[in-house]
């Protein structure tokens, strides 16, 4: 169980940043590993939380001054409030259809199908971005930094982050990608993507967590019993995820996701692949 809790945490933390999303690759490598039942499930969307500590402590200084600064710097406040006004959507519409999605929606071929549909809007967003860019339509005079972004911009974002309510479309790549497609840079659709994220996944790690806490298993194991489980994954996630935060700041600055979009239809190919032959017995 504690390998298998290893390889679950490196894949979240080095997915969830990065436009390929990181609940379906959760889902793809849980099935392989027989760890999809209700407590592995729990337990992916727990982890989830130790990347999310990694985007804290990379950005810990920022955050810092945002909520100390938040009475006396209108800088701080419209960070702040920003985020709020675009995590609303999501968090919204997760509480009241997350159950459903998750029964109809959380199995490989379905996130398979989100990946290729997915990899087919980053080629079609990365054509538009570049052909703005050669025209000079883009946002980029306006919106130079997160701290350019306003109300309305947040807001759009968080609209577009939405759509990661299907597992294998990818929440940083809805917003990132959604973030270009309103004209953002790549490289401030990035950054405010990983600011997003924080509120979002807490909340759904501290409502997982109490699920978890107040539930009796169907295997009998009791919740402390399963905290060394939920270590090795927490922290093998807050490494893996630490390390591809630093990577992608420095990838985006000098290019775009084309070749995410390359790796999400042939992973998404393959897992069809394997399931129309039989070559994988994939969890329907």
């Amino acid at each position: 169980m504690l390998i298998k809790a290893l390889i679950l945490g490196l894949v979240e933390g080095l997915t969830e940043f990065l436009p390929i999303s990181s609940t379906g690759h959760l889902i793809l490598v849980g099935d392989l590993l027989n760890f999809n039942d209700e407590r592995g499930k729990a337990f992916e969307v727990i982890i989830q939380f130790g990347a999310i500590l990694a985007v804290c402590w990379e950005y810990r200084q920022r955050l810092k001054d945002s909520l100390t600064g938040f009475r006396t710097s209108a800088k701080s406040r419209r960070f702040v409030l920003n985020v709020i006004a675009a995590c609303i959507p999501a968090l919204a519409l997760g509480f009241l259809f997350a159950k459903h999605i998750k029964a109809v929606l959380f199995s490989p071929v379905p996130v398979a199908l989100a990946l290729i549909g997915g990899g087919l809007i980053i080629f079609w967003v990365e054509k538009n971005q570049s052909k703005r860019e050669q025209l000079g339509q883009s946002d980029s005079t306006r919106i130079q930094s997160v701290d350019d972004l306003t109300l309305f911009d947040a807001f759009k974002i968080g609209l577009a982050q939405c759509a990661a309510l299907i597992p294998g479309t990818s929440r940083s790549g809805a917003t990132i990608i959604g973030g270009m497609v309103f004209g953002l840079p790549r490289s401030v659709a990035t950054e405010f993507s990983f600011f997003l994220a924080i509120p979002v996944i807490s909340a759904a790690t501290a409502y997982e967590l109490l699920k978890l806490v107040t539930s009796t298993s169907s295997s009998g194991i009791s919740s402390m019993d399963f905290l060394p489980t939920l270590a090795i994954g927490f922290i093998a996630a807050f490494l893996s995820a630490f390390f591809c935060i630093r990577w992608l700041i420095h990838y985006v600055a000098h290019h775009n996701f084309i070749i995410f979009a390359w790796y999400r239809i042939i992973f998404g190919l393959l897992v069809l692949f394997t399931s129309y032959t039989g070559l994988v017995a994939w969890t329907s």
